[in-house]
Order: C-alpha cells, then sequence, then structure tokens
C-alpha cells in the first residue's frame, strides 16, 4: 500500500491555494476538483507518493505561476516532482504560444516523456475526456467554443495522444481513454 505522508497533504494545501480562485471552463466547478480526480487516478494505477503529489501540481506551472512556481515546487517537493510537473506542462511562462503550436509541441515532448510523466498526463487527459463526454451528452455542439482548439482541434488533441501514449503509456488508463475518446468522437459526428 503506497503511504501518503506529509509531504501529500503540505502538496493537497499548496494546490489549493494556487488554484482556489479558479474553475472548470464552463461549470463553475472548483478547480481543485480536477486535480482531485488527477490524483486519484493516479494512485488508482499504480503511483507512487511522487507522482501523486505532482498530479495534485500537474497544471501549477502551466497555468499559475510558470518557472517561479516550478522553483516553489521543486524546494517544497523535491526535484522529481518538478521534473514530473514540468514534463506534464505544455509551456512555462506567459504569454503562451499559440495552441496548436503548444499542443504539436508538447505531444513531441511527451513521445519521449517518462514513465511518471505519461502516467500523470494520461490520468490528465483521461479525466478531462471524461468531462467533455459527459458535457457533450448534456449541451451538444454548445460544448466545443470554450476550448481554444474548438471542436476538430480538441478531439485531434485526444486522439493523438491516445496513439502517442498506446506503446509506452499506462496501458489501463489509456485503453479507458481510448474508450471515452472513441466514444466522444462518435456523438461529434468525426468517428
Amino acid at each position: 500500500m503506497i503511504q501518503l505522508g506529509e509531504r501529500f497533504r503540505l502538496a493537497l494545501v499548496f494546490a489549493s491555494r494556487l488554484h482556489e480562485d479558479q474553475a472548470r471552463k464552463g461549470s463553475g466547478v472548483p478547480y481543485l476538483s480536477h486535480l482531485l480526480a488527477v490524483t486519484s487516478l493516479v494512485l488508482e494505477n499504480g503511483g507512487d507518493e511522487d507522482e501523486a503529489i505532482a498530479a495534485l501540481l500537474h497544471d501549477a506551472v502551466e497555468d499559475r505561476g510558470g518557472n517561479e512556481v516550478l522553483e516553489q515546487i521543486r524546494g517544497g517537493f523535491g526535484a522529481r516532482v518538478a521534473e514530473i510537473v514540468k514534463g506534464c506542462s505544455d509551456c512555462e511562462g506567459s504569454p503562451k504560444p499559440p495552441w496548436r503550436e503548444r499542443k504539436e509541441a508538447h505531444l513531441k515532448h511527451l513521445a519521449g516523456a517518462n514513465g511518471s510523466v505519461l502516467l500523470v498526463t494520461s490520468a490528465d487527459k483521461l479525466h478531462n475526456a471524461r468531462c467533455y463526454l459527459a458535457d457533450y451528452r448534456e449541451q451538444g455542439e454548445a460544448l466545443w467554443p470554450r476550448f481554444r482548439g474548438g471542436k476538430d482541434g480538441t478531439l485531434w488533441y485526444l486522439r493523438s495522444f491516445v496513439e502517442l501514449a498506446r506503446e509506452r503509456g499506462p496501458r489501463k488508463l489509456v485503453a479507458e481513454l481510448d474508450l471515452v475518446v472513441s466514444e466522444l468522437e462518435r456523438l461529434a459526428g468525426q468517428a
């Protein structure tokens, strides 16, 4: 059994404070719910404490402060956690590059990423895809404008990640992600 200690509790507080004013796009649900869901998926799929902490903090660099926050993570939670978080981030500063360019570069990076980065990223993509599918069932095509990539870009990015992670990613997570993305593509008329 994985033991979650004081570092995990501190990371939970840190993540909560970093994201306290954020909500999930289009839903009003506190952003922390996403971080907790990703962390749960990581732990349920064999993740260790460092990977669980990285799951809590996986969006911190990208959304809440760039390299300054990355250095806080390194100082508070160690080099391994910081490297996993960095590997999960599609950019480290502001302004962000254009959406498609950023996603293509991130996919290229993920093709050579280690297992910890692929575990956290797979959990992140699965939770996002589950939410998109649930929202699509409720809202239909009205879902897509909330995303910078729109319908085509969002579905392209999810499918591209599935194909990339199929060989080296965590099998159970990637298999479920493939099912969810396939259903989303089918409902959205892109299957």
